[in-house]
């Protein structure tokens, strides 16, 4: 093997969504150019690569196990995903004497801007603007440190430009990608699960509980106001509703809706997915959605109609209203008319779901990310 890699991010394999698949799925396809180490919340779903679990967002817990790795392992190059552990890397190497692997940042998002962006949308704005405050030193310290970034989407580099009035002189845009599973559209593993529901359309949503952002519970609230609004279609239209359980909800629940709670078999979850027939993005203004973009590649991967309000595909640009899919206005009704119209017509807008399909192959897999990765990583190892 070649050059050692060392990955830290906040990895938490007791939540394999969202901050998970970024350095889950890159990991796995980076050994193929590197001898890797995973330091992470919780790695235990980690089996291609040695790791440590750190258990807590605790930044000097981040540092001693940097440090230890560091000695240990011997890394050519420290790859730190998000603000903490890119923070923690930082100081590890700021006051380390000798031998000093490279480092390079990785920004899967922009966290002040999503943060003030939902400050007067969320029940504590004061809490948030605190976080807002934190992040935007935080970040502001890794961009000013000159250290190369790799960004997750075009809109993180003119985020910075715009904030801090800077540009990084070496800032790459590598974007998520998607799974060999979502991508073989011939591996059906089980009977239709929602053949009871037949003959309706099936409009599916992915919003698991995360940490911090709320922008999932935004979109899980705007699905139930479409869904109310389409109760009277409820044999044209079904809404599914993923990583939530009815008890997760509040408000008065209509009968063409249904949680199916957190789906811990990957198979049951790609299951769920491909039988689907619509896949759904409705996050506001307000959510700022940067962990869209992976529900997104999945649902373009696994060949659905995608209905998205303009936030649901924010760094994800390429995808076009008509050409990939069906991009809505804001409101319960626009969105609800527009679920309603692809649901009557699906056979219509099947072009859509083959030209998102050909620009996912082509450009979005894991694998291809990973090797446009790799390339950055062994340059700056050099530089």
């Amino acid at each position: 093997m070649g050059k050692r890699l060392l990955i830290v991010s906040t990895l938490d394999s007791s939540q394999p969504f969202g901050a998970f698949t970024r350095p889950f799925y890159l990991g796995q396809y980076l050994t193929k150019y590197f001898d890797v180490f995973q330091i992470g919340l919780d790695c235990s779903s980690v089996k291609y690569a040695p790791f440590i679990s750190i258990g807590s967002r605790n930044l000097k817990s981040y540092i001693q196990a940097i440090g230890k790795c560091i000695d240990e392992f011997r890394p050519d190059i420290i790859y730190a995903q998000e603000t903490l552990p890119g923070l923690a890397a930082l100081i590890s190497l700021k006051f380390r004497k000798g031998y000093k692997p490279s480092l390079v940042l990785d920004f899967h998002t922009f966290s002040a801007y999503e943060y003030w962006m939902r400050l007067f949308s969320v029940a504590n704005p004061f809490k948030e603007f605190v976080q807002c405050i934190k992040t935007y030193i935080a970040q502001g310290i890794l961009i000013f440190s000159g250290i190369p970034i790799i960004a997750a989407g075009d809109a993180i580099p003119k985020l910075i430009s715009q904030w801090y009035g800077k540009t990084p002189q070496q800032i790459y845009s590598i974007g998520n990608g998607v799974t060999e599973d979502l991508l073989n559209t011939e591996l059906f593993l089980d009977k239709d699960p929602y053949q009871a529901l037949r003959p309706a359309k099936i409009v599916l949503l992915i919003a698991p509980k995360t940490f911090q952002f709320p922008s999932n519970d935004m979109s899980v609230l705007m699905t139930i106001e479409v869904a109310k609004y389409l109760e009277a279609h409820g044999k044209k239209v079904h809404f599914i509703v993923i990583g939530r359980d009815n008890n997760d909800i509040l408000s008065p629940i209509p009968s063409n809706i249904s949680f199916l709670g957190f789906l811990p078999k990957r198979e049951a979850f790609v299951n769920h997915v491909k039988y689907a027939d619509i896949a759904l993005l409705p996050f506001s203004k307000q959510a700022v959605a940067g962990g869209a973009r992976n529900k997104a590649l999945d649902y373009f991967a696994s060949r659905k109609l995608v209905v998205s309000t303009p936030e649901g595909l924010r760094g994800l640009e390429e995808f076009r209203h008509l050409e990939h899919l069906l991009v809505t206005g804001y409101s319960t009704e626009e969105v609800a008319n527009t679920v309603l119209d692809a649901a009557s017509n699906i056979d219509k807008y099947q072009s859509l779901v083959d030209s998102a399909y050909t620009l996912i192959t082509e450009k979005y897999s894991w694998n291809a990310r990973a090797q446009n990765i790799a390339q950055i990583l062994l340059e700056v190892s050099h530089s």
